[in-house]
């Protein structure tokens, strides 16, 4: 994977997502690592963001798509808008790149199965960026779940993460609950969701369009239940520590936390709650793992056919929330030769 001298190039494509900065910041100090900046959307009033990050970064800037692909990176975070995802990760599989991709990986299902399969076409990882399942902590969760002995049989799981408002990339179950989603995916290896119940409401958002609010009652097909609460935090709240996930077993339970409060209290100058979460820098952990991979072929995180099972349960969710029933999640037929 490493070019000649032991180097890799790493684009990250667009400055949209709030994390692209951070993405960018983190792999400019990655050693072996090359960065390439591409932003040639930015917006009206920040048209020079991407060259900007470029120069404090003392990194290659692409000031085009054409230009970006034509540097044929190796790896690409594809941090944009969502409507412009699919376009971006099937160049990267056309030129032979690995792609980590922002949640959620795609506005509609079929986006994101046609993302997975470029990916899987040209024989590249497609990585969707889950940093609440590449810590120690979440490995120790998965490791006691297999193994059985400390809560036996896995049967229900509760999940919330309440975290600030993403609209760019549409209501709370598109966002918080995809997280949520993503992480019960990845534990249960894959085994697809049969059945949704879903209620929300718009009370933050204040647009009937964009829900603030999502709970979620999922059956998946080995019989066991999540129970999921994705939605917005106030906005005098504290940012979220990170989702939080109880496995409940026949036997006992197990918690984690994404980023566990470690010491709390108020504070008088801004009049709110605040605390120092604990754990490894979540951003970093992703993109450590995502590096890693590309070496060692190993990926432990939710990838494209993850984001493809997500999408098809936010689907089924959104129906669900318009009629007040549970709605099936059809799973397609496979393709036949």
């Amino acid at each position: 994977m490493k070019r000649e001298g032991g180097r890799m190039k790493v684009a990250v494509l667009s400055f949209a997502h709030e994390r692209a900065a951070t993405y960018a910041r983190l792999l400019s100090a990655t050693p072996g690592v090359d960065l390439l900046v591409a932003d040639p959307e930015g917006p009206p009033d920040d048209p020079a963001r991407g060259p900007a990050a470029a120069r404090r970064l003392d990194a290659a800037y692409a000031g085009s798509w054409d230009k970006a692909f034509a540097l044929r990176p190796d790896a690409v975070v594809v941090t944009s808008e969502v409507a412009r995802r699919r376009e971006l990760v099937e160049r990267a599989a056309e030129i032979g790149a690995h792609v980590l991709c922002e949640q959620p990986l795609a506005a509609t299902e079929a986006d994101a199965d046609a993302m997975a399969r470029a990916c899987a076409d040209a024989g590249v990882r497609l990585a969707v960026a889950a940093p609440a399942c590449c810590g120690p902590a979440f490995a120790a969760v998965r490791r006691q779940l297999a193994d059985g002995a400390a809560i036996g049989a896995l049967t229900t799981v509760h999940g919330a993460y309440h975290g600030p408002a993403a609209r760019e990339a549409g209501g709370a179950l598109r966002t918080h609950a995809a997280v949520l989603l993503d992480l019960v995916d990845t534990v249960l290896d894959g085994i697809p969701a049969t059945q949704v119940y879903a209620q929300s409401n718009s009370v933050l958002s204040g647009d009937p369009d964009v829900e603030s609010a999502a709970l979620l009652t999922v059956r998946y097909a080995d019989g066991t239940v999540a129970a999921l609460d994705g939605s917005w935090s106030p906005p005098a709240d504290p940012a979220g520590a990170g989702p939080t996930l109880t496995f409940v077993g026949e036997r006992g339970s197990v918690e984690f936390t994404a980023r566990p409060k470690l010491l709390g209290g108020f504070d008088s100058a801004t009049g709110r709650e605040r605390w120092t979460t604990g754990g490894a820098d979540p951003c970093a952990a992703v993109l450590d793992a995502f590096v890693a991979s590309l070496g060692t072929g190993h990926w432990a995180g939710p990838d494209g056919a993850t984001g493809v099972r997500t999408l098809r349960v936010i689907r089924a969710a959104y129906e669900s929330a318009r009629t007040g029933r549970p709605v099936d999640v059809a799973v397609p037929e496979p393709a036949r030769p």
